[in-house]
């Protein structure tokens, strides 16, 4: 044995002792651990077990573990530091069968694989399983037949509630059903959320043991995730698992769900609260920063403790180093979000390196889509906000876009320019833009017209008439601290003695109970600062708003928030999703009705939209400016001053400014089942996938069959219950200028190419043109500015044809100065080629 194999013999060593195994020789004594080359293990004393025990036909055993039965459990194949731990892959697998072991680890001391041979490819792990864990987790038998063969149906869950529901008398007569339903909180899945379980009962089925599932806020992940439980669970496919969130209010959120939809058959418990027993339970949920802490989750589990893991709002619980705990564990993996982190998005490996060597690595670890195995960038299963809008689960935004004189000019190219005196004394011109706002600029006038907006224009509740509740989106702490100051005052004028300074609560990370704020203020509780303030009969919370920053974007449950107000600009489209998404959810105000009779009484009240009070155009932006195809920035590494606004110096550089401030202009707009561009972007990437994935579709396009491809896609695609595609909402969600046809939208699906846009299609005609023709270089720019302007514009063409070249001289964007400056040649053969060669119609506005 050479030096480094020695050395790796040491590590592995430690690391087996460190997981509780204990060492012994050949006659059963124990052994030193730092010179043994070739040794067994047991938890208990060994005894014999046959003169060779150790030897297979090909080689010699590096290290075998036995259970306390003396049976062979774990294979350990040990090679040098300078090896590859997957070299001795096959040598293993052979030993391991020879032995009737079922587990194999490969480890050069350094790098680690875990390999279950019934069960896939070997894991990286970064710790040894100790021989309790390794105990449980030989119980667990997967079976992949078994799991896709499962049936899963809408009563899925309900079955495990009640499994005799169905020859219930209440549940047989139509009149009662309902209230049978309601009575007994049975939960049947929708059929999008079936379809989730089954999209992953078929990549099991192709070897798959990672899966996304890229859900619109509101579409019931919790449901769905615990279909999935149950499905593991049912076919021996997990004995234990683990459900990771990111917030702790989430953790009681999950352990009420799964409580209720899985109970009696499994337990949930939360880690923290049954750190003794936690092994006892079938599903165990913890937020991923506790078990972060102090590297708890290395000191605290086996690899091998948990067979299927979920990271919930999976974009962020698996950001920076909460991947490590992911990872940690063995088995299959599941990631629920709305919205996916693709940092591998129109990246080219070798630019990104040239700046930063690390970079691409870094993208490979943050990105959603290849921590889940989504190498073609698709989910396992998608289920988009326009999907829920579309069949009625989720409600779209009524959108007021309020500006104030002061953001108009914060928002606008030259920003809010004033006079400032500088370390000298002089004056100097400052600017500042909306990113400063309530960082490095100050108005108090400002905060005021947003208040005193959202008080009368938001909406009411309809069974009480009181404000209806609202989640406000701030800057910062402070900036959260005087919005709620402000609201409570209003309140206390516009309704005197009713809420005591309870109207607003500021609900942030540096306020005691914040966590429990946001429980108390979901539908679920309704009881933040009290309840039925206006009438003793209806459950609703005192408070009417909580003033945030940050800590109910993501994951919150609060589905009768009727107001939504961006007092920051908002500039990822990660964040705006999830903050919208607060409101988007569907709910019956009569179900907070606790007088039966008065429940008679009031027709069914359902939500039927959401005020969002924008006052930084943040929807505008996301319509109109914001580049969907670029590159992800990578966060930062460093910390960030929690109140931001700090320049290179450290040194905070403040305006404050006091001249009055007042609405400049309301916009008002319901956004329709179109959504918005960012919700579009969704629809074309369903389309996409429904075009690859068709294999006839496909064949047509590579057989040059374009026009049969698109009777087809028409046929079988466009206005699908599905998705009602047609090519109008098509040109739409991809951003197409022009009229692209059904033919030619496909062909660049599936040739993987961009969609050119107008302007590229038309210089595609003209170099076509000059293909042809060969003009003089001096002449070409006026040849092309022609040229497009004829085949592009209907008026031009208008005024060309009907020989009305006066007309030009007040034509916008072909002059009668452009029409001189071209050769006499060109005026007629231009127009000639493109009456002949060219379908206008294709540049009429979409």
């Amino acid at each position: 044995m050479n030096d480094k194999e020695a050395k790796a013999r040491i590590k592995i060593n430690k690391l087996l002792e460190e997981a509780g195994w204990r060492f012994f020789d050949e006659d059963g004594r124990k052994a030193n651990i730092a010179l043994e080359t070739s040794v067994k293990l047991q938890v208990e004393q060994l005894q014999a077990l046959g003169d060779d025990f150790q030897h297979v036909k090909r080689g010699f055993v590096d290290y075998l573990l036995l259970d306390e039965l003396r049976r062979p459990i774990i294979v350990v194949e040990a090679k040098a530091e300078r090896k590859h731990p997957l070299v001795g892959k096959e040598q293993a697998r052979d030993y391991a069968n020879a032995q009737q072991c079922r587990f194999v680890i490969l480890s050069n001391g350094n790098v680690h694989y875990m390999w279950d041979l019934l069960q896939g490819n070997p894991q990286v792990i970064t710790k040894f399983p100790s021989p309790t864990s390794i105990k449980i987790h030989s119980r667990y038998k997967p079976d992949a037949k078994k799991l896709v063969a499962e049936v899963v149906r809408q009563d899925y869950i309900a079955l495990t509630q009640m499994p005799h529901y169905s020859i219930d008398p209440m549940w047989l007569d139509e009149t009662t059903k309902n209230e049978f339903i309601h009575r007994n909180s049975l939960r049947f899945l929708r059929h999008y959320q079936v379809k989730a379980v089954q999209a992953i009962q078929r990549a099991v089925d192709n070897g798959n043991d990672r899966f996304l599932f890229e859900m619109a806020t509101g579409t019931g992940k919790t449901l769905t995730a615990a279909a999935v439980i149950k499905l593991f669970l049912k076919t021996g496919n997990a004995v234990r698992i683990l459900f990771l969130v990111d917030r702790l209010e989430l953790e009681t959120q999950a352990l009420k769900a799964f409580s209720s939809y899985l109970a009696p058959d499994w337990k949930t418990v939360i880690y923290k609260e049954n750190k003794d027993d936690w092994h006892y339970a079938e599903i165990v949920v913890t937020t991923v920063q506790s078990l972060l802490f102090n590297d708890k989750y290395q000191r605290l589990f086996s690899p091998t403790d948990f067979d299927l893991v979920i990271s919930d709002e999976a974009h962020r619980s698996i950001g920076g180093n909460a991947r490590a705990v992911f990872e940690y564990f063995v088995g299959y993996k599941l990631g629920l979000t709305a919205t996916p982190k693709d940092y591998l998005k129109n990246v080219d490996p070798n630019k990104v390196n040239a700046h930063d060597p690390r970079d691409y690595e870094r993208r490979l670890l943050l990105d959603t889509y290849e921590t889940f195995g989504c190498k073609d960038r698709e989910p396992t299963f998608r289920y988009s906000l326009l999907d829920g809008v579309r069949e009625g689960y989720l409600i779209n935004p009524y959108v007021l876009d309020a500006r104030t004189e002061v953001t108009t000019k914060l928002l606008s190219e030259q920003g809010y320019a004033v006079m400032v005196k500088n370390e000298e004394g002089d004056d100097e011109e400052k600017i500042f833009t909306q990113r400063d706002f309530e960082r490095k600029f100050f108005s108090e006038h400002t905060n005021t017209v947003f208040c005193r907006t959202i008080l009368e224009k938001g909406l009411r509740d309809p069974i009480s008439g009181e404000f209806g509740k609202t989640i406000v989106f701030t800057v910062s702490q402070s900036h959260a601290a005087k919005i709620t100051n402000i609201f409570n005052e209003m309140a206390q004028h516009i309704w005197p003695g009713k809420y005591q300074s309870d109207f607003a609560v500021q609900v942030t990370s540096f306020i005691d109970n914040a966590q429990q704020f946001t429980i108390n203020f979901s539908d679920k509780n309704n009881n933040l600062r009290g309840t039925a303030n206006f009438i003793d009969w209806y459950r609703t919370c005192k408070a009417r708003a909580c003033v945030t920053v940050g800590m109910m974007t993501t994951g919150y449950d609060c589905t009768d928030i009727l107001n939504i107000a961006l007092m920051r600009p908002i500039f990822s489209p990660t964040d705006f999703i999830q903050i919208k998404g607060r409101g988007t959810r569907a709910h019956h105000f009569n179900e907070q009705i606790i007088n039966q009779e008065k429940k008679n009484e009031k027709r069914d009240l359902a939500k039927k939209q959401f005020y969002l009070f924008d006052f930084f155009a943040t929807c505008e932006y996301f319509e109109e400016k914001y580049d969907y195809d670029e590159i992800l920035t990578l966060p930062k590494q460093t910390a960030v001053d929690a109140e931001g606004g700090r320049d290179g110096s450290g040194k905070l550089k403040k305006y404050e400014n006091f001249s009055p401030d007042n609405l400049s202009r309301m916009h008002e707009r319901q956004i329709g089942l179109n959504g918005m561009r960012i919700d579009r972007e969704m629809f074309g990437q369903r389309f996409t996938e429904s075009v690859r994935t068709h294999a006839r579709i496909v064949e047509l396009i590579l057989q040059n069959e374009p026009y049969k491809a698109a009777q087809l896609a028409e046929k079988e695609l466009y206005d699908r219950p599905e998705e009602f595609y047609n090519i109008e909402k098509l040109r739409h969600a991809y951003g197409v200028d022009w009229q692209i046809s059904t033919a030619q939208l496909l062909y660049y699906l599936v040739h993987g190419q961009s969609i050119p846009s107008k302007d590229d299609v038309l210089e595609t005609e003209f170099n076509k043109f000059m293909d042809v023709n060969k003009p003089d270089p001096k002449q070409v720019p006026g040849m092309k500015y022609f040229f497009k302007a004829y085949a592009s514009d209907a008026t031009v063409r208008k005024i060309i044809d009907s020989k009305n070249y006066v007309d030009l001289n007040v034509n916008p964007t072909f002059t009668m100065d452009d029409y001189k400056a071209l050769a006499v040649t060109w005026r007629t053969k231009i127009p000639d080629y493109i009456k002949r060669y060219v379908d206008s119609d294709l540049f009429k506005n979409p």
